[in-house]
Parts: C-alpha cells; sequence; structure tokens
C-alpha cells in the first residue's frame, strides 16, 4: 500500500509543479502583450514578387484586441538594407516615423494604402519563397513575421 501514497505525493508533486509554473506563464503572457496591454496579431501578410531587383512592397494587417493603442515604430528584416513604414494620404504618400494601432482595431497594410518599403534587396525574393520580418512597437514586444512571396499581380479577396 505504501506504493500508491508514493504515486499519489508524486502526482501532486507535480500538479502544483505544473500549476506554479502556470502561474508563472501567465505572467509572462501578459509581458508578451505588453505594458501598455494592447494584444496585437498580425494576418494577411504577403509581399507581390518584386519587379525591381533594388525594392519590393509588403502587406499585412496588425490587429489589437487589447484596450489600450500601440505604435508600431519600426520594421527589420535580414532581406534588405532598410524596410521603411509609408502612410498613403488621398493620391500620396510618405515616409512616417510610426503609425497607431488603436485600441479594438486594426492597422491595415494594403495595395493602394500604406505599406512596408524594402529598400535595398540582398537578393530578389522570388514567388512561393518568404521573407522574414521583426515589427517593433513602442509598448509590446517585437512580433516576427513570415511574409510569402505571391504572383507580381496577387490581389487578395479578403484580408483587408
Amino acid at each position: 500500500m505504501r506504493l500508491p501514497g508514493t504515486a499519489a505525493v508524486a502526482t501532486t508533486a507535480v500538479t502544483v509543479a505544473a500549476l506554479a509554473l502556470t502561474g508563472c506563464g501567465g505572467s509572462d503572457s501578459d509581458a508578451a502583450s505588453g505594458a501598455s496591454g494592447a494584444e496585437l496579431s498580425v494576418s494577411s501578410a504577403y509581399m507581390p514578387q518584386p519587379v525591381s531587383d533594388s525594392m519590393a512592397a509588403g502587406f499585412l494587417t496588425i490587429a489589437n484586441e487589447g484596450a489600450t493603442k500601440d505604435e508600431l515604430t519600426s520594421v527589420t528584416s535580414d532581406a534588405a538594407g532598410s524596410v521603411t513604414v509609408h502612410e498613403t494620404v488621398g493620391t500620396s504618400m510618405e515616409e512616417v516615423a510610426s503609425l497607431d494601432v488603436p485600441a479594438h482595431g486594426r492597422l491595415v497594410f494594403k495595395s493602394g494604402g500604406n505599406h512596408l518599403m524594402f529598400e535595398k534587396l540582398k537578393r530578389k525574393p522570388m514567388q512561393g519563397e518568404k521573407v522574414t520580418v521583426e515589427l517593433h512597437f513602442a509598448e509590446s514586444r517585437p512580433v516576427t513575421v513570415e511574409i510569402p512571396v505571391k504572383s507580381a499581380t496577387y490581389n487578395p479577396k479578403t484580408g483587408h
């Protein structure tokens, strides 16, 4: 009868340890969202296969399910010398230092609108490949995204 008692104690110890780790994980999860309370996720990412050997555009949607806004402050990628954020207002586009990701809202990058510009490409990405980027925010931790390279004429039907 000692064996089942020992097994019960071992099971209880494992359960207590698991609960303790889960408690620690909860605070880590909150930190991953950022002190701001933003809850960020990325969808609908794509890059049309570039026509140029030196430049490309990127599109995606950043959703914020949190109660506090955040700001996209920069984007980095090993695929390019620099990645800049461009805002389109009317018919003009300009590079900006940051863009808001509203609380309970979305920041959308789409063809003809806000977009990422990959400049000084290290090599021309081809259809079917993926380009990795890291999105940096004012409050939240960086988010790494793999952007699939689509045909040069790709036009998403949904997601934006």
